[in-house]
């Protein structure tokens, strides 16, 4: 066949990145649609915490059982990729196992390891789908999980299951490879193509290599439009932490100023300052980039709901929600700057989250605190808040009771500040 099984798979190859690049460039400016925020200080910390929890997945193991399994998966799909490499070299150069006479033992036993990694990938995804189905944990079947992001799951699952067993089979049927080597798991394969000549086994080794790499192939362009994009988001989200105690919430600056000068009449606005044309957030735009990256890298596990107690007690907030409907306004919004239409489609942010919902939140951080990959559903709903307060004159009667104390009597509490002390006088 000459070079054409080469030149198949660069087309493909080039396809694949061409399409992925593209898919990434739109996510890129998606995020960049957000408001500017420096999280550039504190280097070394930043670092640390992305080792700590993204590559070493402290956060995960919080919970055992599914983080040992989230683990294997982890592992096993960052080390298998050294075999996928070998598959690149030999699509590419058109040959057979490149690797082998260059690394001799030490190659049989890379390939060794990542079978045994296959073989654990695909229980974990075995069991990751009796969790789901069979068992029917609670935070894994919540209203927001119906319909898209619950077959988003399954696909994953099941794309790994395939891919994981066209590797096994691959080995197991390379007759070259089975007669100087004896590898852990695709041996077990082997009694079952015993009876197949050798012209049947090299054209399952081929379907099963063809089927593997394709496989990758549409699974790097199906990442962009899954949950599962957060295998590669996840490190650039935890370098971008948001470093200050969780409790801390920033100070307007444009408040600040604003008050200042309705305070004093005879002060002058800052050299440059420009009043503020709207407060808080009313649509993605109005959220930082950070926000937003926090939106694409969500992986949909639910701890955050679980461990919400405005969910727990039945309120209708789910933190999970608040960032699964930011992502999906901002693809809407991304949709329609593609096809060129005003982004000012009628709809916003508060179109999908709903004001029971931004009220129910007790910022308490445990949402915060629970995300394995360090996203912040607080601030989003802060913001949300803030423009449905300072915007629409919208809160709940207990807080305008406060408001109007607070501006009547600087305080919280509905009498004279001459009063205060009042108490004092009691016997």
């Amino acid at each position: 066949m000459g070079f054409l099984p080469q030149i198949i798979f660069l087309l493909l190859l080039a396809t694949a990145t061409y399409f992925f690049a593209k898919n990434i460039g739109k996510i890129r400016r998606n995020i960049l649609l957000g408001k500017d925020a420096d999280f550039t200080d504190q280097k070394e910390k930043r670092w640390k915490i992305m080792a700590k929890v993204a590559l070493g997945q402290s956060k995960m193991v919080v919970r055992p059982v599914a983080g040992f399994l989230h683990i294997l998966v982890y592992v096993g799909f960052v080390l298998i990729n050294i075999e996928v490499l070998e598959i690149v070299v030999d699509g590419i150069l058109g040959t057979h196992r490149f690797f082998e006479p260059y690394l001799g033992s030490l190659y049989t036993f890379t390939i060794a390891f990542c079978e045994v990694l296959a073989l654990l990938v695909l229980v974990a995804c075995v069991i990751f789908l009796t969790r789901r189905y069979v068992q029917k944990l609670p935070r894994l079947n919540s209203a927001e999980m119906k319909g898209w992001p619950i077959k988003d799951a399954t696909i994953i699952l099941v794309v790994e299951i395939v891919l994981m067993t066209a590797l096994l089979v691959m080995n197991a049927t390379d007759k070259h490879f089975q007669e100087i080597a004896s590898l852990p798991i695709s041996s077990w394969l082997v009694p079952m193509f015993a009876g197949f000549s050798d012209s049947s086994l090299a054209i399952i080794e081929r379907t099963a290599w063809w089927g593997h790499i394709i496989g990758i192939f549409l699974f790097l362009n199906y990442l962009p439009y899954s949950k599962h994009f957060h295998i590669i988001l996840a490190f650039p989200n935890t370098w971008y932490s948001r470093l200050v105690p969780a409790g801390e919430f920033p100070n307007n600056a444009s408040v600040t100023t604003e008050v200042q000068l309705m305070m004093d009449p005879a002060a002058t606005p800052p050299d440059g300052y420009e009043p503020p044309t709207s407060f808080g957030v009313k649509d993605v735009q109005d959220l930082t980039w950070k926000n937003l990256m926090d939106a694409y890298t969500c992986t949909e596990c639910g701890r955050c709901t679980s461990s919400c107690p405005a969910n727990i007690t039945g309120k209708k907030l789910s933190p999970r929600k608040v960032m699964m409907d930011t992502r999906d306004r901002l693809e809407t919004v991304g949709n329609l700057i593609d096809t060129k239409q005003d982004t000012n489609d009628g709809n916003d942010l508060h179109s999908l989250i709903s004001a029971e919902e931004l009220w129910a939140c007790t910022t308490c951080n445990a949402c915060v605190e629970a995300c394995p990959v360090n996203i912040s559903p607080v601030e989003i709903i802060m913001g949300m808040r803030q423009y449905l307060v300072m915007e629409k004159s919208e809160a709940p009667a207990e807080l305008n009771g406060m408001f109007t104390n607070m501006e009547n009597n600087g305080a919280p509490w509905q009498f004279p500040p001459t009063d205060r002390a009042n108490w004092r006088d009691e016997d």
